[in-house]
């Protein structure tokens, strides 16, 4: 499972059928799940989001988590985290997880995301979207459940 987390001001979700979510500040979170992912890693993954500690302190250090800064979450759905492109120029997204497999997951990530204290908005899972976000710092980090980096 691996994910790209931003730290934003703001950031928004739009789909088809007018669905819109959207946070204040905190993380936008992007999810690609792999075949052989298990509950196991989604849950690991959602506990290294809940305290990453990339918030400015009162010193201006990265040292406060999103529930210390007074954030909330949104996680959108991202197969294409899972692309290969080491081999041409065309993305392999054999990795990927089948979509019922992807689904699951990517709810028990949000789900455990919400037990942990967080406020979660979601994106559309399989549905077109448009993403909206005002990048704070800008901050981003790669996660893998693998450890992969």
């Amino acid at each position: 499972m691996r994910a790209t987390v931003q730290r934003v001001a703001s950031a928004s979700v739009t789909a088809a059928d007018d669905y819109r979510a959207a946070i204040d500040g905190g993380l936008l979170v992007y999810l690609g799940v792999a075949a052989q992912d298990t509950e196991a890693d989604a849950r690991s993954l959602a506990e290294k989001v809940r305290y990453l500690r990339i918030f400015d302190d009162e010193a201006g250090n990265l040292n406060r988590d999103v529930v210390a800064a007074g954030g909330s979450v949104l996680a959108v759905s991202a197969f294409t985290l899972l692309g290969d492109a080491r081999k041409g120029r065309r993305p392999s997204y054999v990795a990927a997880a089948r979509p019922e497999l992807a689904q699951r997951l990517y709810e028990f990530f949000c789900d455990a995301l919400a037990e942990m204290g967080l406020e979660v908005q979601r994106g559309v899972f399989r549905a077109y979207m448009q993403v909206t976000s005002v990048n704070d710092g800008p901050v981003c980090i790669l996660l893998d459940s693998t450890k992969l980096f």
